[in-house]
């Protein structure tokens, strides 16, 4: 695996262009102007390089020479050391630990009801009402701050961010009293580096 990884001078990226933690880590790069290969990948496709990097067959997957990362957290906290203009990690030890514990809940609380609806199984429609509701529950704590519970820009709001743009495309509608999460996520759609991590099958999801 390490030779493999070494061959490569530039860095590269493997995503899934429908998978918004792909997303988040392509919204990542383009925030820091990072020079990355970006290989796009669909569950359907077989890459045989892949394959050897990743040992749980998943797509997303960092390669930067030697290093091979393939979790969203991971991949997106070592951009931020690794490319520290601009920061998306608070410095101080106490606000750092919670911006973690605030992606995590956003894996386990969002992400994890994502999964369910993408899945489009028995559980899908049960997993978008779930998703409805705490998005809406949520949705005061953005009138209070310009960003996700901080006044800073930071790696949760990438996180959160390709999930909010998919919300028509999972058949999602929120009430009148989301409005302050409407309004968040409009600031961040308007971000040229949001746009610039768009592929071109997430700006289909947004045409009417």
């Amino acid at each position: 695996m390490a030779l493999l990884a070494n061959r490569r001078s530039v860095m590269s990226l493997y995503s899934d262009p429908l998978d918004p933690a792909s997303h988040a880590v392509r919204f990542v790069l383009a925030e820091k102007a990072i020079n990355v290969e970006i290989q796009s990948v669909s569950a359907e496709d077989s890459v045989e390089d892949l394959k050897d990097l990743n040992p749980y067959g998943s797509i997303l997957t960092l390669v930067d020479r030697e290093l091979v990362l393939y979790e969203p957290q991971i991949i997106m906290e070592y951009l931020d050391e690794r490319f520290p203009h601009p920061p998306l990690m608070p410095v101080d030890p106490v606000a750092r630990a919670n911006n973690r514990l605030f992606r995590y809940r956003i894996q386990r609380d969002i992400y994890e009801l994502v999964s369910q609806i993408e899945t489009d199984g028995r559980q899908a429609d049960t997993a978008r009402r779930s998703l409805r509701d705490h998005l809406t529950s949520i949705a005061p704590m953005f009138g209070q701050k310009k960003f996700f519970m901080s006044d800073d820009y930071s790696l949760v709001d990438c996180y959160l961010a390709p999930v909010l743009w998919r919300l028509s495309y999972y058949r999602i509608k929120l009430p009148s009293q989301a409005k302050p999460l409407y309004r968040f996520a409009d600031r961040i759609f308007e971000r040229e580096a949001f746009e610039a991590s768009l592929s071109e099958a997430e700006r289909e999801m947004r045409e009417p």
